[in-house]
């Protein structure tokens, strides 16, 4: 018997609600983007964009389509914001957190008792979602290495932020896995500093909505190690971000 391979297999993400569908779609041929949606290639291969011009998605990036074919992908995540209206109230969802009011761990969030949020932190994160497991080089992918090699394998965990305007989100530098950003709805910013510090910012990163930080602010080390200046998310307006978190798996 001739095997059929099965194409653009979604996963609806648990974070998706009222004012926000998200989905992960893997070996992607000839996807239709219908509404308005910020699609992100969380993979180290670029994505083709099909006509009236050829145009690709580069590794770790995203942008905004609507009316168009995703010609061919490993792999997809797609953010559709539905309904802006009072989109404030989308921590109100089931799932969501607020992590300047506890230091416990939340059931749907994963540990959050690594970063000691300030209490007075008005920043809330949505329930986390295993999205699938990706093949990368993250040498690669932080370019300490001009081109990929080394392969390995990695858990992509999805989740959104929420904070409200002019908020300092936390200056921390600890995680034990590699990440990027993409910004969903309003405008923020992703920002370094030489110390935990507000004084020593050093480097001021624009985030609008379809924008993602292509590359991570981390150094790869041995053995899964991962080294973060210290850094933060500020929001300038009312904001949602997602976070898109690569965990190494443990070699067999």
């Amino acid at each position: 018997m001739t095997s059929t391979l099965i194409h653009n297999v979604e996963k609806q993400l648990n974070f998706s609600g009222s004012h926000i569908d998200a989905k992960y779609v893997v070996d992607v041929t000839n996807y239709y983007i219908n509404n308005e949606t910020i699609v992100v290639n969380p993979h180290m291969w670029d994505v083709s964009v099909g006509q009236p011009v050829r145009n690709i998605i580069p590794a770790f990036s995203s942008t905004i389509l609507k009316d168009i074919t995703i010609e061919k992908a490993q792999a997809l995540i797609l953010i559709e914001v539905k309904d802006t209206t009072n989109i404030g109230n989308i921590i109100l969802e089931e799932g969501w957190v607020l992590l300047g009011d506890t230091m416990a761990d939340s059931p749907n969030g994963g540990d959050t008792s690594e970063l000691p949020y300030p209490k007075n932190t008005p920043l809330w994160k949505s329930p986390q979602d295993d999205a699938g497991i990706v093949e990368i080089d993250p040498y690669y992918m932080t370019r300490q290495a001009k081109t990929p090699s080394e392969k390995q394998s990695f858990v992509v965990k999805l989740n959104l932020w929420f904070a409200p305007s002019h908020t300092n989100c936390f200056i921390h530098n600890k995680h034990d896995f590699i990440e990027i950003h993409t910004e969903i709805f309003g405008t923020g910013r992703m920002q370094k500093f030489k110390a935990q510090d507000y004084g020593t910012l050093y480097e001021d990163m624009l985030m609008s909505p379809g924008f993602t930080t292509a590359v991570p602010f981390c150094q790869v080390e041995e053995n899964s190690k991962y080294i973060y200046p210290w850094h933060q998310y500020y929001a300038d307006t009312d904001c949602i971000w997602m976070a898109i978190e690569y965990h190494p798996l443990a070699k067999a």
